[in-house]
């Protein structure tokens, strides 16, 4: 069993005059369907304690990260979760629309605290505000956002595991994707997503070549698997 994740680099971020830290972490990224969701969870990071039983949501089962919720909720000085939805993954791209559910949580986050700064899983910074190359970059970012995240952002590999505030961040945002997909089921129960979530089982992809694709389906991607010649990379990502 993996090691439960930690505050410690958390703390270490003391030292450089950040108390307040977001952790934050998306689900969704690999779906064939559904919005990528991002999480993010606010400790104060010279007073707050460990949480016992969070871990990286994909970690725990269904039953457990239910049950986390409320209890990371009353834990946390302040939370939020943004969605990005298909047809704006197919309209700007997967990572813009990572950044563009990003500032949605950010921005929900600025209801009862501004974080001094951010741990994001990975090793790319998808959630800071990007420098317009054109107008025309400008104008295909769409809608203008409430907030956007403006504090330093530190990525961390493999931060899921190790920094419980984003296990916690995890888990919130996979809990209400999966809720979202649940819902979604109903008004499309060919596609299995009660079960799959929207990510790309064999069943799921099946069902796309029976019934073709729905209204949320990432319709730039390569829903049924075949083989395409211009495949993109966000589209191989699905995959």
């Amino acid at each position: 069993m993996s090691k439960s994740p930690t505050l410690r680099y958390e703390r270490s971020l003391l030292s450089s005059g950040h108390r307040l830290i977001a952790g934050c972490d998306e689900v969704g990224r690999g779906a064939l369907a559904g919005p990528v969701s991002v999480g993010m969870v606010v400790i104060d990071a010279s007073a707050v304690r460990s949480l016992k039983g969070v871990r990286d949501s994909k970690l725990l089962s269904a039953v457990d990260r239910v049950a986390l919720v409320p209890k990371i909720q009353r834990w946390a000085i302040s939370y939020g979760v943004g969605h990005a939805g298909a047809e704006e993954i197919d309209d700007v791209g997967l990572m813009a629309a990572l950044r563009r559910a990003g500032n949605r949580a950010w921005a929900e986050l600025q209801l009862h605290a501004r974080p001094d700064a951010v741990v994001l899983d990975g090793n790319h910074d998808w959630l800071s505000v990007q420098p317009q190359g054109s107008l025309f970059e400008a104008e295909s970012a769409g809608d203008c956002e409430p907030a956007e995240c403006n504090a330093p952002v530190y990525t961390k590999i493999k931060a899921d595991l190790q920094c419980l505030s984003v296990a916690a961040a995890s888990v919130l945002a996979k809990v209400e994707r999966d809720t979202h997909m649940a819902e979604l089921a109903v008004e499309y129960p060919a596609y299995g997503w009660e079960m799959n979530k929207g990510y790309a089982t064999a069943a799921h992809r099946k069902a796309i070549q029976e019934h073709g694709p729905a209204l949320v389906h990432r319709r730039s991607w390569n829903l049924t698997g075949a083989p395409r010649i211009d495949a993109s990379s966000s589209e191989m990502m699905g995959l």
